[in-house]
């Protein structure tokens, strides 16, 4: 079979363009296990935890706070000067009301006949250099005993 000259090149072309446009990325995933050493590592992850807790007590319905019992998961997709992280997390009910100053340091509610426990899964992107946070997407579902 014969090609014209040149046209080997034709598909590694179109690939190199199709790929080329794309926004260089970064990826990281983490699991719970790893989740000290990714919050040492990325200066801004921790502040996105406390925002998606803050926002989740603000639209709470309930007049007690929640607060974090665990990171399950997260991930990060970073394109500049954004970074966009992903976190499923375990939020339990203290027993502060939200009203107070000070929830960080709220004991957890102990009642076994209530469901005090979510799930939720957040995406929050943060602008590289500043303070700014935005809530990009955020699912609750209450945990079952």
């Amino acid at each position: 079979m014969s090609h014209l000259p040149g046209t080997w090149g034709l598909p590694w072309v179109l690939l190199l363009l199709l790929v080329g446009f794309q926004l260089p990325r970064t990826h990281a995933w983490c699991s719970e296990e790893d989740m000290g050493m990714y919050q040492m590592q990325d200066p801004d992850f921790p502040g996105t935890v406390q925002f998606a807790l803050h926002t989740f007590n603000q639209q709470s319905e309930d007049n007690r706070a929640y607060g974090l019992e665990r990171v399950l998961s997260s991930w990060r997709e970073q394109v500049e000067p954004k970074k966009t992280f992903s976190m499923k997390l375990q939020l339990r009910r203290t027993i502060c009301r939200k009203s107070e100053g000070d929830i960080e340091n709220c004991p957890f509610e102990e009642n076994p006949g209530w469901n005090n426990t979510f799930l939720c899964f957040f995406t929050v992107r943060a602008i590289a250099q500043t303070t700014q946070l935005e809530l990009l997407s955020k699912t609750c579902w209450e945990e079952r005993p």
